[in-house]
């Protein structure tokens, strides 16, 4: 698969370990290009935030005497596919995007704030399969670079980024989000899940008041995380301790019937 073109990125920085150990394993599927942002940019979504004059820097790296093609931008995660994509492949698009491996688990309806599902997302709008995969960690790890075993989400990593380079996704199925528990190995079965409809991390606040600043704010998991409904993600990872793999569409619109939500508002 030498020719197979992998396009690469996260939301915790040009530096990420676990950026490398992506880079590792897609090695192994063909060639890769990094376009990251230069600093951390958890938590911004699809956010197209990026300073005006920021352009792709180039960075050394380097993987068992391999050079890979990376650059740094000040850029959220979005914007390094999108203008990755602009400057680096003019001619024809990736054959996979890939946004991780992330510090931190995205689940839940809060994926919208996500910056590895943003950059996956930014991928799909271009026609490119897409995966975002994340690590469960715990909270500090999701803006400090912890020491993790990253054995097992690159085992993940490999199985779904084959399985998108070798067969076209169903209609709708415009991105992958993995999800791997943190006491996972390579023999933890994998289940097909959904959004759960609750919030998973929570935002915890000591006396609020109009002084509160923002920076105030603690993030937590919800205690009941554990009585998700079976099927989600959070029921996936929390409950089951086995792998989530979501299909993420681009399509945000609700799923209602249109005759029921016409009868709705017309009453």
């Amino acid at each position: 698969m030498g020719s197979t073109k992998i396009l690469l990125t996260t939301d915790d920085g040009i530096h990420s370990p676990g950026l490398r150990a992506a880079a590792e394993t897609l090695l192994e599927l063909g060639e890769v290009t990094i376009v990251a942002p230069l600093n951390q940019q958890t938590s911004m979504g699809r956010s197209y935030h990026a300073h005006p004059d920021a352009v792709l820097v180039p960075v050394p790296f380097e993987i068992d005497g391999t050079n890979v093609q990376t650059y740094s931008c000040e850029c959220s995660p979005a914007v390094a596919i999108r203008h990755g994509m602009d400057v680096l492949f003019q001619d024809k698009n990736p054959d996979l995007v890939v946004a991780g491996i992330n510090y931190g688990e995205n689940l839940s309806i809060g994926i919208g704030t996500s910056g590895t599902v943003g950059a996956a997302l930014e991928g799909a709008v271009r026609g490119v399969p897409a995966l975002g995969i994340s690590k469960q960690t715990d909270v500090y790890s999701h803006r400090n670079y912890t020491e993790q075993d990253w054995s097992v989400s690159q085992f993940f990593l490999k199985l779904f980024a084959e399985r998108l380079l070798s067969a076209k996704m169903p209609f709708d199925v415009d991105a992958l989000k993995v999800d791997i528990p943190d006491n996972a190995t390579e023999q933890t079965p994998w289940r097909i899940t959904r959004l759960a409809r609750r919030t998973y991390y929570s935002r915890i606040l000591s006396n609020p008041s109009v002084k509160t600043r923002v920076r105030d704010m603690k993030t937590g998991i919800e205690p009941s995380a554990t009585q998700a409904e079976p099927g989600t993600d959070v029921h996936a990872i929390v409950v089951e301790r086995v792998v989530s793999v979501t299909p993420v569409s681009l399509d945000a619109t609700s799923r209602v019937r249109s005759e029921e939500l016409d009868r709705v508002l017309k009453s």
